[in-house]
């Protein structure tokens, strides 16, 4: 049986919306600071597109910030501590969001012509429900509104585990995953979709590699742009990503070539 692509699978901040991938920096530093703890950027950014639980959790796992808690509160953090941070980056994540909700040049436009092609639109993301609350009808005013939103929390573990990726699959009533496309800016979430065996597309340009926002980033001279976005792919290369583009923009021609390696026989993965 001669297979083509039955569903891509995007992620949000970074991939979709959010230029730069900037809301959730914001949220988790300014949560962290009152806590008396300082992370810096590449800190947060390190762990990006985990569910947000974990990556708090990661953050104090880190040996510089766990010395500064334990400095600050005369104890080592716990999971009380991890659980009372999360609650308290919920809201800011969602207002952070909202603010940081415009739509990557091209994005629903690529989607239009997925579905034109009868592909299905599948979505995930390492924030909970209530932090996309703002997103979601942001995203389907500028003309995005995929088939299936998977949301921290709706698996029993998330990134860089499948469950998500495999989630949004059954939803959306996909398979095989070898069939299906993964597309996301994050390292965790590359590793994902190679869990999930589905084909894997990373986005160097527009995501947490690079983390600036578009004016910035449209701001630098096209060598340095180029330099910070091949930086950025080498990570998601490394993480297991079949094809590493700029951003979503650029997807119809990977969509193109991972079309012809199927109709080849050619899983993830596989040379050409």
């Amino acid at each position: 049986m001669t297979l083509s692509i039955q569903a891509v699978v995007f992620d949000w901040a970074g991939t979709m919306v959010d230029f730069g991938c900037r809301a959730p920096v914001r949220a988790l530093q300014a949560v962290l600071r009152g806590a008396g703890v300082d992370p810096t950027e590449v800190e947060v950014r390190r762990d990006m597109g985990m569910a947000k639980i974990a990556h708090i959790r990661a953050l104090l796992d880190m040996s510089r910030l766990r010395d500064a808690w334990t400095a600050h509160h005369g104890r080592a953090p716990d999971e009380a501590d991890v659980a009372r941070l999360h609650d308290a980056v919920e809201p800011l994540m969602r207002t952070a969001a909202a603010e940081c909700a415009e739509l990557i040049p091209g994005a629903a436009e690529v989607v239009a012509e997925l579905r034109a092609q009868g592909i299905k639109i599948g979505s995930g993301t390492g924030y909970t429900r209530t932090m996309m609350a703002e997103i979601l009808p942001r995203a389907a005013s500028q003309g995005y509104s995929p088939d299936v939103v998977v949301c921290s929390g709706d698996t029993p573990v998330g990134r860089p585990s499948p469950l998500p990726f495999w989630k949004a699959l059954v939803e959306l009533g996909a398979w095989p995953a070898h069939a299906c496309v993964k597309v996301d800016d994050a390292v965790v979430g590359v590793a994902e979709g190679r869990a999930a065996g589905a084909w894997t597309v990373g986005l160097a340009a527009s995501g947490n590699g690079v983390g600036l926002g578009l004016a910035d980033y449209q701001a630098l001279g096209p060598q340095e742009q180029r330099a910070l976005a091949d930086a950025a792919g080498v990570a998601l290369t490394a993480a297991g990503a079949d094809f590493v583009i700029d951003s979503v923009a650029d997807l119809p021609a990977v969509v193109l070539e991972i079309q012809g390696r199927l109709a080849r026989g050619l899983r993830p993965r596989s040379d050409a």
